[in-house]
């Protein structure tokens, strides 16, 4: 994952046989120290919460986030999200569809963006969902429930205003800081709400970017390696499923 997001893609060659290949260069030292730095922070933070997870690991950090953990309660034991961030870390994705939805032009198509989102969540799930098992750490508010590391709906959030800033961020730059505002907020409410240690939000905002980061540069080459047309016969719908469900459906037309 981290490796990835230190590459550039160049446009394909032709070569002697008529296949087409895809040029990888590295990127310059300038803008290496600016990959190295946004592969760096989220790293600490998820490193900083599997050294908290237990005592075996950093005594220092477990205890911190327990004496944290208990001052939070004591200045905001009334706290009550009332469910807002379960919806809250959607929100940076619905205003990347609505700014399409309007009009306005993103650094991807829109099936380009809707493909790196599917993938980016995948990914971003799978590596939450084995942290959680693998790691089995207690919720602060139960300890029968052992999905606390890392937080899912902080890395969701993360993950897609990750994805806001990447489309919108250059041309919008108070629609990246808004994005990351409310996955900032998404977080902040699980620690609130007694529902997770702050070092599970803290790996959960680390496991959501890297995620989001490494489909979006990953995207030019995985379409490069296509074959020619096929981007243009694939079919992107929302779905509606009994019962409130609701996805994309992909669909393709030979």
């Amino acid at each position: 994952m981290i490796l990835c997001t230190g590459l550039r893609v160049q446009a394909q060659v032709p070569v002697a046989d008529s296949a087409a290949v895809v040029v990888v260069r590295p990127l310059p030292p300038s803008s290496l120290r600016s990959v190295a730095l946004r592969i760096a922070v989220p790293s600490v933070l998820v490193g900083v919460g599997v050294l908290a997870h237990s005592p075996r690991f950093n005594q220092t950090l477990y205890e911190a986030k327990r004496e944290m953990q208990a001052e939070t309660r004591e200045i905001f034991g009334g706290f009550n999200s009332h469910g807002i961030d379960d919806y809250t870390r959607h929100v940076p994705l619905a205003v990347a569809y609505g700014l399409m939805a309007t009009g306005h032009r993103g650094e991807r198509t829109a099936l380009g963006f809707t493909l790196i989102y599917l993938a980016a969540h995948e990914l971003d799930a799978g590596v939450v969902s084995n942290l959680k098992r693998i790691t089995a750490e207690a919720r602060p508010n139960n300890a029968n429930d052992l999905t606390s590391f890392p937080s899912s709906h902080t890395s969701q959030a993360f993950l897609t205003a990750t994805l806001l800033h990447e489309q919108y961020g250059r041309q919008y730059p108070w629609v990246s800081v808004s994005g990351y505002a409310v996955a900032a907020a998404t977080g902040a409410m699980r620690v609130l709400g007694n529902k997770h240690w702050a070092t599970d939000v803290l790996a959960g905002a680390g496991i959501g970017f890297l995620s989001a980061e490494t489909v979006w540069h990953l995207y030019p080459v995985l379409t490069r390696l296509l074959p020619k047309g096929v981007a243009h016969k694939l079919l992107v719908m929302p779905t509606y499923a009994a019962g409130g469900g609701t996805g994309f459906a992909l669909a393709y037309q030979p």
